[in-house]
């Protein structure tokens, strides 16, 4: 193939110089060639040449596309038919065979730019029509086929632009730009020729043709061979994987770049040897030749994912190299974010049960001390009661001291224990635990709340932060009186315990107002003081609840 490419260069200048002069050749009874016609001949010369030459420059450098080819054969169909310029009646017999049939390779290269394709019946049905008019000279010279033409190429030319998205477009741009040119020029030619133009007229159309033919050449060329679309299509994709996950999922945000909405993400799961996508579910991937095709990802030539897409979204081998180095980065990243979200998740999930095992634990020892100790001290009593009824005198006294002191006693324990886990709790929920809890604070205390339940660790975690907040508005406060209220609002309960105390308290002083902020966190909540100095106290507790 390559010989064949270097062969068809001096083929084609050869014939060019060869067509060019046969334009120039004159009859006997003819004049000689004008200079306006010379000027003609050699800017026709130059148009083929370039058709040919950068046809060749796309064919070698950009093999995948069949747009060089096209171009090449658009230049050769160029030079034949300029034999019918000749003076020489069998050059010019020779020359009206192919006067219009560089139209039919042109209009294909530009509704298939770039990957060669024709892709929806609209543009197949658009080159078939161009070749057909082209190759049959005395209907594609009328104006009326110009006309018609020159509409399809404009219409179905934007049409694909239109339709494009993200790389497509972009891709897209240098064709759109040349069919709207090219169609141009046939409508005004046909057009003017229908309405009876001049020579000079015909000269002017036939010189700004030429200059479009070659701005075709030469735009299309360098468009495929410096790929300045696939650069801005991998800018753009850079940029927006790179921006911040809350803009959406991965596989979102490459469907965006890539102007593909229906692409799939797979994920290799190496010890399965499957991809799933997102939800985890088994991706196949599609075989070649179909409509779809696969693009996989990999780092240090190991899979880590595929992109699954239309066949005409990653149709540069330019652009797959350089969307899977921009995903690949993408997808490393994405796997470091899920896996550290998973760690997170796995703490906060051990937070939790090292919280729920700690209330339990809490309640075990209060019912040991309830059940244990309290009841030995009760049986001690009993004995006391029963040795006081037959004592008199000294030993009386000595029993009565006895006696008060088991009951500051049994009263130190019964605090103890309800500071481990109020057994009221358990038994009549939250309402009546922090209804104990007022009745027993050091202050007046207003209660807010409804009689709803919680699960076990939220109620818990609510009872002691407002025993802890209570506790701190007796010890440090000097407040006259506390508020506590307890709402849900949505999927969440909001605790306030608030004082009009002298404020200053700050979580990061009290070792126990840390120890609540963790306890809350370990649920999944958050707890805020706000104490200005003189202005109170106010904590504010939120938990998710289902």
């Amino acid at each position: 193939m390559r010989a064949l490419r270097l062969s068809l260069l001096p083929a084609s200048i050869a014939l060019g110089l060869i067509a060019e002069w046969a334009a120039l050749r004159r009859g006997p009874l003819q004049a000689a060639a004008s200079g306006a016609e010379i000027r003609l001949v050699v800017v026709d010369f130059v148009v083929g040449l370039l058709l040919v030459g950068c046809g060749l420059v796309a064919w070698t450098r950009r093999p995948e596309s069949v747009t060089g080819l096209l171009l090449t054969v658009a230049g050769i169909a160029w030079f034949l038919g300029t034999f019918a310029g000749s003076g020489g009646i069998g050059y010019a017999d020779f020359g009206a065979l192919f006067l219009t049939l560089h139209r039919g390779p042109l209009v294909h290269a530009l509704l298939s730019y770039p990957s060669g394709r024709l892709e929806r019946s609209a543009e197949r049905a658009a080159v078939v029509f161009a070749y057909v008019v082209s190759a049959i000279a005395d209907l594609g010279e009328t104006p009326v086929a110009t006309i018609a033409l020159g509409a399809v190429v404009l219409v179905v030319g934007a049409q694909r632009f239109v339709l494009a998205v993200g790389p497509q477009r972009r891709a897209r741009a240098a064709a759109a730009v040349g069919s709207a040119a090219f169609a141009a020029v046939l409508l005004f030619s046909g057009l003017a020729r229908l309405g009876g133009s001049s020579a000079s007229l015909d000269r002017g159309v036939l010189w700004v043709y030429q200059i479009v033919v070659a701005g075709i050449a030469i735009g299309l060329t360098l468009d495929l061979v410096l790929g300045g679309w696939v650069r801005a299509t991998v800018t753009g994709l850079v940029f927006d994987l790179g921006e911040p996950v809350e803009r959406g999922p991965l596989r979102d945000r490459l469907a965006s770049a890539l102007g593909d909405r229906s692409l799939v993400l797979g994920y290799w799961l190496a010890d399965r040897g499957v991809y799933v996508d997102d939800r985890g579910r088994e991706l196949e991937l599609p075989e070649q030749g179909g409509d779809r095709r696969a693009t996989i990802v990999r780092d240090g030539g190991e899979p880590v994912a595929a992109l699954v897409h239309s066949a005409d979204v990653l149709a540069d081998r330019r652009l797959v190299e350089s969307v899977a180095a921009a995903a690949r980065i993408a997808v490393v990243n994405a796997r470091l974010q899920a896996e550290g979200r998973r760690q997170v998740d796995e703490l906060e999930a051990s937070r939790s049960r090292l919280v729920e095992v700690g209330d339990s634990e809490r309640r075990r020892l209060e019912h040991e001390l309830q059940d244990g100790a309290e009841r030995r001290l009760a049986e001690v009593e009993a004995l006391l009661d029963e040795a006081t009824r037959g004592a008199n005198g000294g030993f009386a006294a000595v029993l009565a001291k006895t006696q008060a002191k088991l009951d500051r006693t049994r009263s130190e324990l019964r605090e103890f224990a309800r500071g481990i886990h109020p057994r009221v709790l358990g038994a009549g929920g939250l309402p009546a635990a922090l209804e104990e809890l007022a009745e027993r604070a050091a202050v007046p205390v207003e209660l807010y709340m409804n009689d709803a339940r919680y699960p076990a660790p939220v109620e818990a975690a609510v009872y002691f932060v407002c025993s802890e907040a209570l506790a701190n508005v007796g010890k440090h406060a000097d407040a006259l009186g506390a508020t506590v209220e307890v709402s849900k609002r949505d999927d969440t309960l909001v605790i306030v315990v608030s004082d009009d105390g002298r404020g200053g308290a700050r979580v990061e002083e009290g070792s126990g107002l840390r120890g609540l902020a963790d306890r809350v966190e370990a649920l999944g909540g958050r707890l805020t003081v706000t104490s200005r100095r003189g202005a109170g106290t106010r904590l504010v507790a939120e938990l998710p609840v289902p």
